[in-house]
């Protein structure tokens, strides 16, 4: 048996895994991010909404002082009939 043969063989090998791992380090991968038009109209939106308040008081201020007062009332008629088209919606 001769070992000659059998270290020559393994060192043929042994250069090639090298070479391998040579030229991966030789390829550097960069990772890249793009955000459409889509995307940033979006952003846009959302930062536009979040400096909005979210209950407008002009409505609002009006229907808090009668209450306050007590003097705010609600037909019942009318009511009944927003309760009614709200369960109409749902079925």
């Amino acid at each position: 048996m001769r070992i000659e043969a059998y270290t020559q063989v393994q060192q043929l090998y042994q250069s090639q895994a090298v070479s391998k791992a040579n030229k991966t380090d030789a390829v550097k991968m960069t990772d890249k991010v793009s955000i459409s038009s889509i995307g940033k109209d979006i952003q846009t939106a959302k930062a536009a909404l979040a400096g909005a308040p979210d209950v407008r008081e002009s409505l609002t201020a009006p229907i808090k002082a009668q209450i306050d007062n007590g003097t705010y009332s609600v037909s019942n008629e009318s009511f009944a009939a927003k309760l009614l088209q709200k369960y109409d919606e749902m079925r």
